[in-house]
């Protein structure tokens, strides 16, 4: 009955683990070119200005008052540049929606899974007489923090403010970019506890060494760089508002693919 229990806990833990596919999406470094448009929009539309303007008044002389074939060439191809425009707006809000996005679903998806996974080492504990109430309660804290300090930004809200007032986008990276930092932070500190938790239930369970560490960033720093730029640093910030979190989910499928293999030998 016991190795029956501690099934259907495992198996709580392997759905939550299943989630991921939904949850922890990898964005591609594509996504930059985004972030790009409206500044090539912008250049483009100066040059073709300057050039169609010049031309424009150059040969209106010679050109029939009824025909004024540059100037009509020359507005098809502010309202095409604007078009554009239009279509970089609408890609950014896409951009921002899906980091935001991203980032709750994975901060929810994690909140359950360690819930799950706190109640199979219970279980494992209550097999074994051993008492495990010490080490339950580091990881327990943790995950009380998590939902304290880990609550829903709203996605759309946040792409929306941040394209129509450009300022609200600084906001948003910074949230993203200290989000994740102190999230994988508090994980690490769980993903300790809980090891040492297995270990005293007799179950040798070893946390792997991260290959990529997430670094504190400063954010000042990077925003000061981004507006001496006139905005080029930005490229490398969303670069790694789209990176981070994707070495952090690499992570997560080789300790949780790990932690799943320990579960099931021991409710085998």
């Amino acid at each position: 009955m016991e190795n029956q229990n501690l099934s259907v806990e495992t198996e709580n833990v392997k759905r939550g683990i299943r989630m991921r596919a939904e949850t922890d999406s990898m964005m591609s470094s594509a996504w930059i070119l985004i972030y790009l448009l409206p500044i090539i929009a912008a250049i483009i539309w100066a040059a073709v200005f300057i050039v169609a303007f010049i031309a424009a008044i150059s040969t209106w002389p010679t050109l029939p008052p009824s025909q004024p074939p540059v100037m009509v060439n020359f507005l098809a191809f502010i309202i095409l540049l604007y078009g554009v425009v239009i279509i970089s707006f609408i890609a950014n809000i896409v951009l921002i929606y899906k980091l935001a996005r991203r980032r709750n679903t994975h901060f929810k998806r994690q909140i359950f899974l360690f819930e799950d996974i706190m109640a199979a080492v219970k279980r494992i504990a209550a097999k074994k007489s051993v008492d495990v109430e010490v080490g339950l309660a580091s990881c327990e804290r943790t995950v009380r923090e998590a939902k304290m300090e880990e609550t829903e930004k709203n996605a759309m809200l946040w792409a929306i403010l941040s394209v129509v007032t450009g300022l609200a986008a600084y906001y948003v990276w910074y949230f993203l970019m200290k989000d994740f930092y102190k999230h994988e932070r508090r994980e690490d500190g769980f993903w300790e506890d809980l090891s040492k938790t297995l270990d005293k239930s007799g179950v040798k369970f070893t946390v792997p060494r991260r290959t990529e560490t997430m670094p504190d960033r400063s954010f000042i720093l990077y925003l000061i760089l981004t507006i001496v730029t006139f905005g080029l640093f930005g490229i490398y910030w969303v670069y790694i508002l789209l990176n981070d979190p994707n070495h952090h989910f690499r992570y997560h499928i080789q300790i949780e693919d790990q932690l799943l293999t320990t579960l099931e030998t021991v409710a085998s």
